[in-house]
């Protein structure tokens, strides 16, 4: 059988994960270049949940991360001719390419990723506590 602190546990583990993954897009939201040194911006990343069906009985299941995808969304692009980086033929002639992410939306998902945090946190407390109980009225 699945425990609440299993499935709590999980759940820390997940958020954890996507507040790491959170942390480097905002990091990386003036990286105009990738790992191979090309003028590409850096292209954000966003975890991808699923339930954790190794585990589940009963009806209770955890949670698992299932990947870490990247955002393939265009870039944003600044007008910025005498920029180093700027793009120096076609469509995008003089525009900078810079990554696509939304500071609001990032603070946002971190917000919530730590509240859910803050609540799995809250749920092994109960456990811990009903269990404390439990075994003082056994004893």
């Amino acid at each position: 059988m699945i425990s609440p602190l299993d499935i709590s546990t999980s759940a820390l583990v997940a958020q954890r994960v996507r507040l790491n993954t959170i942390s480097g897009n905002i990091a990386n939201m003036s990286t105009l270049k990738n790992e191979e040194g090309e003028n590409k911006p850096y292209q954000p990343r966003f975890v991808v949940f699923k339930t954790d069906e190794d585990k589940a009985e009963g009806g209770a299941a955890g949670v698992k991360i299932d990947k870490v995808e990247i955002d393939q969304s265009e870039p944003k692009y600044r007008y910025q001719p005498d920029h180093p980086l700027a793009i120096t033929e076609g469509k995008w002639k003089g525009y900078v390419a810079y990554p696509n992410i939304d500071m609001n939306e990032q603070f946002v998902d971190a917000l919530e990723a730590s509240r859910a945090y803050e609540a799995n946190v809250g749920v092994i407390e109960v456990t811990k506590g009903m269990t404390r109980q439990t075994l003082s009225i056994l004893a």
